[in-house]
């Protein structure tokens, strides 16, 4: 049910317009896209970038490691970190379907608003988790709505979308969240050096990870590293790789259409047999069967759930 907020009414009604049928719709604005669905969802793992979403309408669960966040009309969650996850809708109807606006986080418009807007020293605390949820502000629902109006306008979308984009950065940093986003930009912190570290491990998540080296790499000791990593992502380095590799393996068997052995050893498993083991304890079940599963529920070979 709407939020008998009017930014919530006209929010609704712009996506609503814009989408019209279950799915992800990009938009003429390049890093901002609209989510539907008109029922809740199965459990769905895929992996979150550096942004925020806004739910208008429905619920959604959000696991993180062990974690779980419920988040509904009038939230939004903030992500600062390249994040592994598992995700589904918990509240959707036809009538009243889950309605979601996303907008993806630039990092080089973000470190220029840092560069020049000054933000409280107190704001940059380490070692918080690399999401939250929290109530949107009317600051921020305004800068949402006139955002999601220049589709409607779409020759001012070049000259206007950045500035309205630059003012809900603002209202970022200088809010609750503020410490989720300077965690990337501040060079010298221990959550800078994590940051890193995902970044390396995402990249290279096919290869041995071996943490004195990834330590040495983002110059930090061990001990750090796995307190660090662990109080940001809620997972090990290892957990965190082993995630990355099994979305990826899932992606190639149903999207590639690759055998099960190839996608296994393509990320990184040497042992067949580790590879299932682990697979079955993410997913539920052998790669083999979980995709048949799947392509039989949605008909299609070429869908992730």
């Amino acid at each position: 049910m709407t939020l008998p907020f009017s930014p919530y009414q006209e929010i609704a009604a712009i996506i609503d317009r814009f989408t019209g049928a279950d799915g992800n719709f990009s938009t003429a604005i390049s890093n901002l896209s609209f989510y539907r669905h008109s029922a809740p969802t199965m459990p769905h793992h895929s992996a979150y970038r550096p942004g925020f979403a806004i739910v208008v309408q429905g619920a959604k669960s959000l696991t993180v490691g062990q974690e779980i966040y419920r988040y509904g009309a009038g939230q939004y969650l903030l992500t600062s970190l390249d994040l592994p996850v598992e995700s589904h809708v918990t509240e959707a109807t036809p009538e009243s379907p889950y309605l979601c606006l996303t907008y993806t986080i630039d990092s080089a418009r973000l470190s220029d608003m840092i560069a020049r807007v000054s933000i409280p020293r107190q704001a940059t605390a380490e070692g918080i988790r690399g999401w939250a949820v929290n109530i949107a502000s009317p600051e921020i629902l305004d800068a949402s709505v006139r955002l999601l109006r220049l589709l409607d306008r779409p020759d001012d979308i070049e000259a206007v979308a950045p500035l309205i984009e630059q003012e809900i950065l603002y209202r970022l940093l200088s809010g609750p969240d503020g410490p989720r986003l300077l965690q990337i930009a501040m060079s010298e912190s221990q959550s800078n050096k994590v940051v890193r570290a995902i970044s390396w491990i995402r990249d290279n998540f096919a290869e041995t990870l071996r943490i004195e080296d990834l330590a040495e790499r983002v110059n930090m000791s061990v001990s750090s590293l796995h307190h660090n990593f662990k109080a940001v992502t809620a997972m090990t380095p290892l957990q965190y790789q082993k995630q990355l590799r099994l979305h990826e393996a899932r992606r190639l068997i149903l999207v590639d259409r690759l055998d099960v052995g190839m996608a296994g050893h393509k990320v990184g498993y040497d042992s067949p047999s580790q590879f299932s083991r682990e697979y079955s304890r993410l997913y539920g079940s052998p790669p083999l069967r979980d995709a048949e599963r799947i392509r039989g529920a949605t008909g299609d070979s070429k869908s992730l759930p």
